[in-house]
């Protein structure tokens, strides 16, 4: 199970968005209110930060318990509004069952090292190609621009799979920092998936995710809810 957000915006709720990149992103810290199922049903903090590092840039989400840890994080550069993943590394440790994966981006070549469970192999790659992170930031800037077509490429497990979402709607979510008139988000999975996942993003907050819930095919659900939010200086 992937944990992680989904960074998303909404097209019919803002009157004016900001038209490159470097406008849109800004480096921040937030802290969500998270229900995890992972055999064992617990409650703690998902922390989901964006920061800047020279000319890169490192989104990543972190959730600490007494059984489970999960760290997630993806180093990217922007150019002419797409995100180009350079490092992704996903870590979790749960009781009699962790797993490890890097990614290492080549673009010169093509390619991507993949390194699971510390078996490296390497695949082809095309522009535009994203990790399990990066794709929902290039998402956040898609929509931006007002593009209303969203899939995406995501080298994942070793494939490239391709990532649909659909715009639902606006909802009303009520959190710990105020009331926010979000747009609800699904990622299409098709009709027969038995897994569901829905996103809410206010657009008020540079299009922060503040609520998401995702059901898996075994019926584990999980969620997160924002609880804090600070930005941060470039």
């Amino acid at each position: 199970m992937r944990i992680s957000t989904l960074l998303i915006s909404a097209l019919l709720l803002v009157s004016s968005l900001p038209g490159h990149a470097s406008e849109l992103l800004r480096p921040y810290k937030a802290i969500y209110k998270a229900q995890w199922d992972m055999g064992i049903s617990f409650g703690g903090d998902a922390i989901g930060q964006l920061q800047r590092k020279g000319d890169r840039w490192i989104t990543s989400l972190s959730a600490e318990a007494l059984i489970a840890k999960v760290h997630e994080f993806s180093e990217f550069t922007v150019k002419d509004q797409t995100i180009q993943p350079q490092h992704y590394e996903y870590h979790r440790k749960v009781i009699g069952s962790n797993k490890d994966a890097v990614l290492q981006f080549n673009w010169n070549t093509g390619t991507v090292l993949n390194d699971v469970a510390k078996k490296p192999w390497t695949m082809d790659v095309t522009e535009g190609t994203q990790d399990n992170l990066s794709y929902q930031i290039q998402l956040r800037l898609d929509l931006a621009a007002g593009k209303t077509e969203l899939s995406y490429q995501v080298a994942d497990g070793g494939k490239i799979k391709t990532y649909p979402f659909i715009i639902v709607g606006t909802e009303t979510v009520t959190t710990a920092l105020g009331s926010f008139e979000a747009v609800k988000i699904q990622r299409d999975r098709g009709p027969d998936s038995k897994r569901e996942t829905f996103i809410w993003c206010a657009p008020e907050l540079d299009f922060m995710v503040v609520k998401l819930q995702q059901v898996e095919k075994s019926g584990k659900e999980y969620s997160l809810l924002i609880d804090k939010l600070e930005f941060m200086d470039p």
